[in-house]
């Protein structure tokens, strides 16, 4: 602990706490799902987002390199002044959130894994659970352990689906080729009228934040009757709980702009960045950080 104070790790009290913004940081764009559901869910907060796509993806890295990249990004964060943390990276919520709890005692921190894993359990009639990741995310199993621990009983199964991230990052996200991808990927776990028995998963979470762009396809394929688990939608329900129950929710009223970090590549950061948040970034918005 002293060696974490002397770097500068440990979060200083903060009188004004509920006036600063909320930092988020992912591996790179994905976490901008997040950090949309929560400007929707939240309108009154300001936020504090950074991006390391130097280093990205962080599901090929040892569990150790992903913990070292977390604390740098959030000690980046904290040193900016943030209220809370949101871990919008499926890999860094599975190894890193007890050691960034352990370092800033006074930061609430909420990640993206347990929330989706208990809004499948709420949702699930028959317990059987379909996941779908990056194959790092389903390799690593942290949804598959989340949902075990939450309900015993549940059966899962996890599919990776690479070819959702290009997907969303070249803006494909609807039409013949979006839901052509989606088909392949979905249709062994969730086959198509008379071929899907009683015994089908009747929940889908969707276990990455690039996901939730291709939503509208993947729900083509599953049908209305399969519901469909947004993880960026539950982070911000639950990062809204941990406000309200912590009492650092911002006073009404107009909150600052929202300000970007990224660690390489501003451009692409902007432009990529755009299609997630649903609005233009330029590269004038995103300042460059070194870790």
């Amino acid at each position: 602990m002293d060696k974490l104070r002397e770097e500068g790790y440990l979060l200083p009290m903060r009188n004004d706490a509920p006036r600063l913004p909320i930092g988020v940081f992912d591996s790179g764009v994905g976490g901008l799902t997040v950090l949309r559901a929560l400007r929707r869910r939240l309108p009154a907060e300001s936020f504090l987002y950074l991006g390391d796509t130097a280093r990205l993806p962080y599901g090929t890295k040892s569990p150790q390199s992903v913990e070292r990249y977390a604390l740098q990004c959030t000690r980046q964060l904290v040193a900016r002044g943030v209220k809370m943390l949101v871990v919008a990276c499926n890999t860094a919520s599975a190894v890193a959130l007890e050691p960034l709890a352990r370092a800033w005692p006074g930061l609430p921190v909420v990640g993206v894994v347990r929330p989706g894993a208990r809004a499948g359990c709420a949702a699930t009639r028959s317990g059987h659970i379909a996941v779908i990741a990056t194959e790092g995310t389903v390799r690593g199993g942290a949804y598959q352990r989340a949902i075990q621990e939450l309900c015993p009983q549940a059966r899962i199964v996890a599919r990776a689906c690479p070819l959702f991230v290009p997907l969303a990052e070249e803006g494909w996200t609807s039409g013949p080729v979006a839901e052509a991808v989606a088909r392949e990927y979905l249709e062994p776990l969730f086959p198509p009228g008379d071929r899907r028995g009683a015994d089908a998963p009747d929940t889908l979470v969707l276990g990455c934040t690039h996901f939730p762009l291709l939503a509208g396809a993947v729900a083509r394929v599953v049908g209305p009757e399969v519901a469909v688990i947004d993880s960026a939608q539950t982070a911000a329900a639950e990062v809204a709980d941990v406000l309200e129950r912590e009492g650092l929710g911002a006073p009404q009223g107009t909150p600052e702009p929202t300000r970007f970090l990224a660690t390489d590549d501003p451009e692409r950061f902007a432009r990529v960045g755009g299609l997630f948040l649903g609005r233009t970034l330029a590269r004038e918005d995103v300042a460059v950080v070194d870790l």
